[in-house]
């Protein structure tokens, strides 16, 4: 059960990443994706880039793996990576560009991405000991 909240955690505040650039541009990464989906269905070949195909699809991931009573480690390993892949790279632009709002933003994602890793590799643990 601890794990599926670290999940759900995991999930959410991947939505509230801070991006900023330029003069007075600046939006949170729910606003963006809602600007995806409804680009989806009106121009499906404007939204093919890395660095939003693998965040959506390890989201998809880790909504998945919170369905399923027993849960896939790889599944959400693989979900972490994709959606650690835009979120790690926020967070070095936080570092390098000085700017706390962005570094700030990234800290509660990678917080409940370690302990979700951890409480998988707990429970796989403990799966192998008892079983």
């Amino acid at each position: 059960m601890r794990t599926k909240l670290y999940t759900l955690g995991a999930i959410i505040s991947s939505l509230f990443g801070y991006l900023e650039w330029g003069a007075n541009q600046h939006t949170f990464l729910y606003k963006v994706e809602g600007e995806i989906f409804q680009k989806l269905f009106s121009d499906p070949g404007s939204i093919f880039h890395p660095f939003v195909i693998f965040p959506l699809v390890g989201q998809l991931l880790l909504l998945t793996s919170l369905v399923f009573r027993k849960t896939n480690k790889w599944m959400i390993f693989a979900g972490i990576a994709c959606i650690g892949l835009l979120l790690g790279f926020m967070f070095f632009i936080g570092i390098i560009s000085q700017n706390f709002k962005i570094l700030s933003s990234v800290i509660p994602f990678m917080t409940f991405g370690f302990l979700t890793i951890k409480s998988v590799r707990n429970q796989a643990d403990n799966d192998h000991n008892t079983g």
